[in-house]
Formats: C-alpha cells, sequence, structure tokens
C-alpha cells in the first residue's frame, strides 16, 4: 500500500517537473525572443530624435530660415497617478485647456495607449517651471523648431512649416525632401515609475540640406517696403515685385503684399485676409497685362513684317471701328505716327493697326514664345500658368485684344520671364531661386533663342522711348542710368457683369537697365487701383525706380549717364496725355470690352524754350543745329531726320535729351 502511494507520489512528481521544464523551455528558448521585447518594452523606451531641417540662406549666407532647439512634453496615461490631478498642472503651467486636455488622456487610457504628447515645442519659461516640479511621470523630449530670423521678410520665397515640421508652402513645400532631416533613434532604461536611468544613443538625427538662395536679402527687403507703400498710397488691393538677372535667371528679388510673418501659424479658421496674405501675388494670381503686353505684339512685328520704329502707323485720330465695338483713344486722338510712338504713346489703335499686320497665328506663336500660357518653372508650389487660349478658341476679334494685353492674364514673374529676353539680346531665360544646393551648385537652364539679336536691340531702343519726355513712363527714369520700360494699366474685368470697371486697375511697369546692357529686369504690379491716379506710369513706374537704383547700387553696376537733379514728378496724367484708354462703344448683346489706360508726365508750359523742328535735316545739320543751342541729340540710323522724341514744339526741360531717327 505504502509503496503504491510512493509511486503515485514519484509520478505526480514527475509530471510536475515535466510540466516545469516544458515552462522553462518555452520561456527560455521557444518564446525567449518574444518575452525580452516584452519585458524591455516595460523597461526600455524608444525615442526617437528630430532631425533638424536644413538652414535656408540668402545668396551671400545670411540664414533665412533656421531649426532651433525647442522642447516638447509627453506623459504615458496609464502610469499616471491621477488624471484630474495630472490634467490641473499640466494645463496650468503648460497654458493648456484643462477640460481639453484631460478628455485627451481619458480616451489614452482608456484606448490604454501608453504615450501621449501633451504640448509639442513649449516655450523657455514653460521648460524651466515644470522642471522645477519635479513631476516623477512627465517626459521632455528634445526637438527642433522652424525659426525665421528676419520675421515678414521673403516670407512668399520661404513658405512655412506646420506642426510636424513639414513644408507646407513656398520653398519649404517645394524642397522639403530636400531640407527635412533624418530622425535618430535613443533606447531609454527606466525604473518601475518609468523615469530615465540610463540611455543608449541607437542612431543619430542627420540635418537636412542647406539651400541657398539667389535672392539678395537687402534688395528683398527694399522690394517689400516699396511695394507695401504703394500699395497703401494708392489703396490697391495687393501688389508684387519681381527683380531678374536676365542672363542668368537668378531671381535677385521677389516681393508679394500683404505679407505674413512664417513664425506665427495660421489661426484654426483662416479667415479671407489671412489666405490673402500667404498668396504669393508674383506668382499664383494671374492678371490680364494691359500695355506691358505690346512689348511681344511689337517684338513680333519686327520679325515678321516689313515694319520699323519709323514705319507710319494710323491711329485713325483716336476711333477704331471692330466687328461689335467701336474703340476710342482716351485723347483728342493721334494721327499717323512711328510705330515707335506707338510704343511710346501706349496707342492702343496703334497697336491694334501692328497687330492686324501680324497676324493672329504670329500672335500666338509669339506670345507663346515669351511664355506666356504656361509655367516658367520657377521653384514654388502653386505656380499659375495664366490663360493665353488655344488660337481656335480665339473671337473674332481676339487678335485686337491680345495685340493690346487684353483676353490674356500672366503673373509677374512671367512677365519678368519676358522682359529678360529683351534684356538679354532674345534668349529666354527662366527664372530661378535655388543658387546652391546641399553645397552643390545648382544647375543653370540652357537658354532658348526666341528672337533675334537685332530684334532685341530695336525693342530697347523703342522701350527708351517710353520713359523719355512724352512717354508714358517717365517716373521710371533714373539717375545715372538708362532705362528702357514699358507701363501697363488694364482695366479690371468684372465677371458679375461681364464687363470692365471704369475705374479700377491692373498698373504695371517692367523695365531694364542699363540700356546697352542691361544687369537687371524689374516688373511691379498693383492690383485693384482707382482712378487715373492708379495707372502704371503713376503708381508703378515709381516703384520701379526705387528698386532698380537700389539694385543697380548693391550689385555695383557702373553708370553710363552723368548724374543729374531728378527733376520729373510722379503726377497724374493729364486728358492730353493719357494716350491709350479706349473707350468701346459696344452694340447690344456685346460684352462691354474697354481698353486699358496708361499714364504719361504733365507738360509744362511757360516761357521755357521748345524743342526745334528736326524733320528733313542730315544728321550734320541737325547735330551743328543742336550744338549751337546747347541741346543733346540721341542719334540713331543714316539718312535724314524722320522721327524725333520730343516733337517740334514741345517745352524743352534743362539737360534732356532728343532723339532723332534718321532713314534713307
Amino acid at each position: 500500500m505504502i509503496d503504491r502511494r510512493l509511486t503515485v507520489l514519484a509520478v505526480l512528481f514527475l509530471i510536475w517537473g515535466a510540466a516545469i521544464s516544458a515552462k522553462l523551455i518555452s520561456l527560455q528558448v521557444i518564446h525567449h525572443a518574444e518575452y525580452r521585447r516584452m519585458a524591455d518594452s516595460r523597461q526600455e523606451m524608444d525615442l526617437e530624435i528630430p532631425g533638424p531641417r536644413g538652414t535656408i540662406y540668402d545668396r551671400y549666407g545670411h540664414p533665412l530660415a533656421m531649426s532651433v532647439p525647442t522642447e516638447s512634453v509627453y506623459v504615458n496615461p496609464l502610469k499616471l497617478p491621477d488624471l484630474g490631478v495630472a490634467s490641473d498642472l499640466l494645463a496650468l503651467v503648460l497654458h493648456l485647456d484643462r477640460t481639453e486636455l484631460y478628455g485627451k488622456m481619458m480616451w489614452a487610457a482608456e484606448n490604454h495607449r501608453g504615450f501621449l504628447w501633451v504640448k509639442r515645442k513649449i516655450s523657455f519659461d514653460e521648460s524651466q517651471s515644470l522642471r522645477k516640479m519635479r513631476l516623477g511621470w512627465v517626459g521632455i523630449q528634445s526637438e527642433s523648431q522652424r525659426h525665421y530670423p528676419n520675421g515678414q521678410l521673403a516670407a512668399h520665397v520661404l513658405g512655412s512649416v506646420d506642426f510636424s515640421e513639414t513644408g507646407n508652402a513656398g520653398i519649404e513645400k517645394a524642397l522639403d525632401s530636400d531640407l527635412r532631416g533624418e530622425p535618430g533613434h535613443m533606447r531609454v532604461l527606466t525604473d518601475v515609475n518609468r523615469r530615465g536611468i540610463d540611455s543608449r544613443l541607437d542612431t543619430e538625427p542627420h540635418a537636412g540640406a542647406s539651400i541657398t538662395l539667389t535672392i539678395d536679402g537687402e534688395l528683398q527687403f527694399v522690394a517689400e517696403r516699396e511695394i507695401a507703400l504703394a500699395v497703401l498710397a494708392h489703396h490697391a488691393v495687393s501688389g508684387s515685385v519681381v527683380v531678374m538677372d536676365p542672363h542668368t535667371g537668378e531671381v535677385l528679388a521677389l516681393a508679394s503684399y500683404p505679407t505674413y510673418d512664417p513664425n506665427v501659424p495660421p489661426s484654426g479658421e483662416i479667415t479671407p485676409e489671412e489666405r490673402a496674405a500667404r498668396e504669393n501675388h508674383a506668382i499664383s494670381v494671374p492678371f490680364e497685362p494691359g500695355s506691358v503686353f505690346k512689348v511681344m505684339t511689337l517684338s513680333a512685328a519686327l520679325e515678321t513684317t516689313d515694319l520699323r520704329p519709323d514705319s507710319p502707323i494710323n491711329c485713325h485720330g483716336g476711333v477704331l471701328t471692330l466687328p461689335g465695338r467701336v474703340i476710342h483713344d482716351s485723347h483728342t486722338g493721334l494721327g499717323i505716327i512711328p510705330m515707335a510712338m506707338v510704343l511710346a504713346k501706349s496707342s492702343n489703335i496703334g497697336a491694334i493697326e501692328v497687330g492686324q499686320r501680324v497676324g493672329q497665328a504670329n500672335l500666338y506663336e509669339y506670345d507663346r514664345r515669351f511664355g506666356f500660357g504656361q509655367k516658367t518653372g520657377i521653384e514654388l508650389p502653386a505656380e499659375s500658368a495664366g490663360k493665353l487660349r488655344r488660337l481656335e478658341r480665339w473671337g473674332k476679334t481676339s487678335w485686337a485684344s491680345i495685340s493690346m494685353g487684353q483676353e490674356v492674364s500672366v503673373t509677374t514673374v512671367q512677365l519678368a520671364q519676358a522682359g529678360s529676353v529683351i534684356a538679354s539680346g532674345g534668349l529666354l531665360v527662366r527664372p530661378r531661386l535655388v543658387l546652391r544646393k546641399g553645397g552643390q551648385k545648382a544647375p543653370l537652364p540652357a537658354p532658348v533663342r526666341i528672337i533675334k539679336p537685332d530684334t532685341a536691340i530695336t525693342m530697347r531702343q523703342m522701350m527708351e522711348g517710353v520713359v523719355m519726355p512724352g512717354g508714358t513712363g517717365t517716373a521710371a527714369r533714373l539717375v545715372g542710368y538708362s532705362v528702357g520700360g514699358k507701363t501697363g494699366s488694364a482695366q479690371i474685368f468684372d465677371v458679375a457683369t461681364h464687363s470692365y470697371s471704369h475705374n479700377t486697375y491692373n498698373g504695371s511697369f517692367l523695365g531694364f537697365a542699363p540700356l546697352t546692357n542691361p544687369a537687371i529686369v524689374v516688373v511691379v504690379t498693383l492690383n485693384g487701383t482707382h482712378g487715373t491716379a492708379g495707372f502704371g506710369g503713376a503708381t508703378a513706374a515709381p516703384v520701379f525706380r526705387t528698386v532698380a537704383q537700389e539694385a543697380l547700387r548693391v550689385f555695383d553696376i557702373p553708370k553710363d549717364l552723368p548724374d543729374e537733379p531728378e527733376t520729373v514728378k510722379s503726377t497724374p496724367p493729364s486728358k492730353e496725355d493719357t494716350d491709350d484708354l479706349a473707350i468701346a462703344d459696344v452694340e447690344p448683346g456685346q460684352p462691354n470690352i474697354l481698353e486699358e489706360p496708361d499714364d504719361s508726365e504733365d507738360g509744362q508750359g511757360g516761357d521755357q524754350p521748345h524743342v526745334p523742328n528736326f524733320r528733313g535735316m542730315t544728321m550734320r545739320a541737325v547735330l551743328a543745329e543742336a550744338a549751337s543751342k546747347g541741346i543733346t541729340v540721341v542719334a540713331n540710323g543714316s539718312g535724314v531726320a524722320r522721327v524725333q522724341d520730343p516733337p517740334a514744339g514741345a517745352p524743352l526741360r534743362d539737360g534732356e535729351r532728343i532723339r532723332v531717327q534718321f532713314a534713307r
């Protein structure tokens, strides 16, 4: 009996030992790795260390955007002693809503979440206050925060980042994959209260690539200041400025107004004002250019017709009848004038006559060559291609509208690219913002010839007439530099009424300097100006003058003219001087299409000397008479004098140069 009991007991011990052995084998051999991971997860924390974003510099190495160290607060909701007390303390120190924080903690605890961010990127004072409280259940993690040391400067170029340090606008978004750093990982050994007692760095974080922009910080400041002052002074809705090197495509300044501070995140519900402030008006908001577009029309004429600067153009006394509409120039009207004067006086009827000679197929081709109706490819998101309808969608008078800058929409950066074609001698160079990426020089896009060098040179000479006395852009003249340019004052189309406004304009100016070898192209646009004081010559040309003068100084461009006291004033144009506001008498059922105005300097009367009449004289005779009267003459061509600007009998200002075109 006893032996039987011992046998049963021995068998039970054997079974019990076998079970223990099996369990040990399961724990130590079969499921060892799994249980080890479970133990490590309770004793260790794997923390991600974000890699800082790369720094963005201007062309001289001055930082425009950088990542600075900061701290964030987290907790383990499953280890909190009391959710209510924790919410009270943290909400007080970190300036959070207590009810909202308590709800987040409760949800995390109920869903067995062992990690919860309480607040990301806290302030220095909040960090110090939290550390003094010595709360063992609170964790503080080092992170980086994007900082823009110059506030609003170049905000629309740089863009901004969201809470996770991901770019959401500007260069920050366009080059996010380059700028974003690679995170590192740290393993922290904790005690039973989840307090760190040891740590090990598994992988180090790596900063993103640095980006050097083509932007000149000093010039950018001036461009932003001047466009802001102009928008406010002329009660405009918005404005933009682009300064570009016509030979390399480097954008030296790109300003948009209204603006914002990328250090300040938008409110939860973005207001229309905030949305408008964050729009990049230089690349994303197209507009009808008006008379600036005549540069393309006349360029096409020089290449596809026998028209030359001195070719006579009939402006029909200021009245032109087209199918469905009658065009009236705004003043008493011009008769037969040289094509160069069509540009200088900005005659819409003259531009229509030129456009008719060019033909709609050539107009479309050359407008496409200059880059309109397509994106420039600048390294910024949300660029607009503008609007240039395909030829088969043109109406019966679209060629006339497009000849003078209507039925087409463009951006300021597109105009800068087009202006660079004239300034560079006929080569189209794509605008670019990135100079170096991660220490490597960004490739220079290959220029494409789109017009002949002779065409570009001739256009420069005609565009100089725009800023000379009698032209529409005298307020753009520079001290010590020759200038070529073109004004534009396009009436704004009202979608609701299907007609053009009689009193609201997009005022613009496209210009370059020095004339013979342009180093810079500057385009200024003000949207939503009012009345004759809102024309491009009165609003945009003065901004060009200040920005261009600063750009030439900053880049140390040699002067090509003697310094002269500045006498030109930016004054509203008189009725006689405003030559390209054409009023359309529209037949019933037709859209009310008005032609855009431009502006020029008021004439001065009195006892001033007057410009002599050189027409029909040889160059030798003209120069002799000019020398005897102390007059400076700029002669072009050969033969006898055919055209002069200012015209004979006009008041002669001190130091004024008279351009005389000779032909056989």
